[in-house]
């Protein structure tokens, strides 16, 4: 699959279809790539020159959407590359008439998700919002994992909107 050509030196992040790609750099950072492939869900890519640095994902269920997936390598970290991928996937659930956005994340990520404008949630609300994203059914089948996961709300039923 073809893809655009960037600058080496210069951060780029945009949305891809290359899922062999988005693949590669979920399991060089130990992420989960199970259901990846969901029609609904969009990838997002950092990259430095053509290297991928960066991933984001977003599983749209009508009216929610669920983050999944981000990672940074370790070495282009404390850059905002993470907070970038963050506002692309955010606009792109919203393009996609997401109007609740919700996350998974590890207790140490928490303060990086709160500065994005995220705010705690249940894993049992996110769950419900969102029963068949692929992420929700990888921890319903491994509960045992979610246990330790927090879960992350964000209303952006007002994204885009223009107020006079």
């Amino acid at each position: 699959m073809a893809f655009r050509k960037h600058h080496a030196g210069e951060i780029v992040v945009e949305q891809t279809r290359d899922l062999a790609r988005v693949r590669s750099v979920l399991e060089a950072g130990g992420m989960i790539t199970e259901g990846i492939e969901w029609p609904q869900a969009c990838y997002i890519l950092a990259f430095d020159g053509d290297d991928a640095i960066g991933s984001i994902g977003v599983e749209c269920c009508i009216d929610a959407a669920l983050v999944r997936s981000l990672f940074v390598n370790e070495s282009y970290r404390r850059r905002g590359i993470g907070a970038e991928l963050v506002a692309a996937a955010r606009k792109a659930a919203h393009t996609r008439g997401a109007r609740e956005l919700y996350l998974l994340a590890y207790p140490e990520l928490t303060t990086f998700f709160e500065r994005q404008g995220f705010a705690r949630t249940t894993n049992e609300s996110l769950m419900q919002a969102l029963p068949e994203a692929p992420e929700v059914s990888y921890y319903r089948a491994r509960p045992e994992e979610l246990a330790h996961e927090l879960a992350f709300h964000l209303d952006i039923s007002k994204d885009g909107v223009i107020e006079r």
